[in-house]
């Protein structure tokens, strides 16, 4: 069988660089605090009381110059909600991409679908289309955290959002900007709470059936790309400190268990082959396979994160740099002073499961740990035949998925060859309690 895709394998490979640069790094700039949103599951809430700061443009551009001139390949704006400065992000994608910054991200929760039978709505959707098609922005996500309307926009206290995403999706398409839809994975889910009592088989059969609903729904809806944000819950730091990135919560709707976080991720491994023909599934399943075995136990079977080695975080508070989101008590000082060859390169940090680092330093970590730890990947591409077919489909489907330019239109005849695998890895459903030998 040919390789779809196989054309863009070399930029793939390309990203494999020499391991005393370190991979190609990655930068989130928290662009502002402020929110207009009500989520629980989230401590930027517009509910909660606190200073809230925001960048500005000028200090944001400076941050760009520095990241380019350490080597950074990847920038993601976020909140907050970073659009409500969509003049300002736009202006910095832009800004960005001079200065050499290809891949850059940014999202949203759709406050500005709401209202969508206003009388004005199909163009207001286009003047923000156009204008991010314009900035050259890599990759837009929209927020979607429910398969039920209502409970989404209850949850977020954005009433009418949903028909308005919907809506403004084939917008966006006409402009050349194909949205990503974006889980941040909840006991919302589905159309009903998973059971008040924990039993492994009901769990994990309601977040696989949810997670089924989801995928069906948002392609309904017309949505190409998907993405999920492993829970958030909101647990203290290394060291004892809060996390910096206050997305997340100590609501019951995003906490969860070794044990009920090692379920969802099997279900969520589960269903992606069934959808990766209709939908550019973003999350790798290499990555979830690591993360079941390190919520059953053996903790040392993932990649460590790359956070504060080539990924780094700037906080809005304070403009500082930090490790990750979650490290909240390293601050590494201003970005024009950072120098990554500098960097620690033996931390091995797994406190987290956050997927903005945590699935990137998944999948490029055969190439690090080549250089830096070859018995891992002995163990765990030679050893683990499992592992290692997860982790070359990956790089099959994501190159197949043009690395979710979402300024390319689905080529679903690439994808096409991942439609329901003739041997989907289906992880065994033994339902043991983590810490148990998976």
């Amino acid at each position: 069988m040919s390789i779809p895709g196989r054309k863009q394998l070399p930029l793939l490979l390309s990203l494999l660089v020499s391991p005393w640069r370190g991979l190609p790094g990655q930068l989130i700039i928290q662009y502002t605090d402020r929110c207009n949103a009500r989520c629980p599951q989230c401590g930027m809430s517009v509910m909660n009381q606190f200073q809230r700061t925001t960048l500005g443009l000028d200090q944001a551009k400076r941050m760009i110059d520095d990241a380019a001139a350490t080597g950074i390949k990847a920038i993601s704006f976020t909140g907050g909600e970073p659009l409500l400065y969509l003049d300002d992000i736009a202006i910095l994608v832009n800004h960005a991409r001079k200065m050499g910054i290809e891949y850059t991200r940014t999202g949203t929760n759709g406050f500005l679908f709401a209202n969508p039978d206003s009388p004005n709505f199909m163009d207001r959707a286009a003047r923000i289309a156009d204008k991010l098609a314009e900035s050259g922005l890599y990759t837009l996500w929209i927020s979607l955290d429910s398969v039920d309307a209502a409970l989404h926009e209850a949850m977020r206290g954005l009433p009418g959002v949903v028909r308005g995403i919907e809506k403004a999706v084939p917008v966006f398409h006409g402009r050349g900007l194909y949205p990503s839809v974006n889980l941040g994975i909840n006991r919302n889910l589905g159309n009903q709470r998973p059971p008040e009592v924990f039993e492994p088989l009901s769990f994990y059969e309601f977040f696989r059936d949810a997670l089924h609903a989801y995928y069906r729904r948002v392609c309904d809806m017309g949505f190409t790309i998907a993405n999920a944000c492993y829970p958030m819950s909101l647990e203290t730091g290394v060291g004892g400190s809060a996390p910096v990135y206050a997305a997340a919560s100590a609501d019951t709707i995003v906490s969860f268990t070794r044990a009920e976080k090692e379920l969802i991720f099997k279900a969520l491994f589960d269903t992606i082959p069934a959808f990766r023909s209709k939908l550019r599934i973003f999350t790798p399943r290499s990555s979830l396979y690591a993360l079941v075995r390190q919520m059953a136990g053996d903790e040392e079977f993932s990649f460590p994160c790359r956070g504060g080695l080539d990924f780094f975080f700037v906080s809005a508070k304070d403009a500082a740099v930090y490790p990750c989101g979650y490290r909240g008590q390293e601050k590494l000082g201003a970005l024009q002073d950072l120098s990554r060859r500098q960097q620690k390169k033996t931390f091995k940090c797994r406190q987290c499961e956050w997927e903005c680092f945590r699935d990137p330093s998944e999948l490029l970590g055969p190439a690090v740990s080549l250089f830096t730890d070859p018995s891992a990947l002995y163990r765990k591409i030679i050893r683990n035949s499992d592992y290692r077919r997860l982790w070359i489909e990956d790089l099959r489907y994501f190159a197949a998925c043009d690395f979710f330019d979402a300024r390319l239109s689905p080529k679903y005849q690439r994808l096409s060859h991942f439609d329901q695998l003739k041997n989907p890895s289906r992880m065994k459903n033994d339902f043991h309690s983590a810490g148990e030998a998976t």
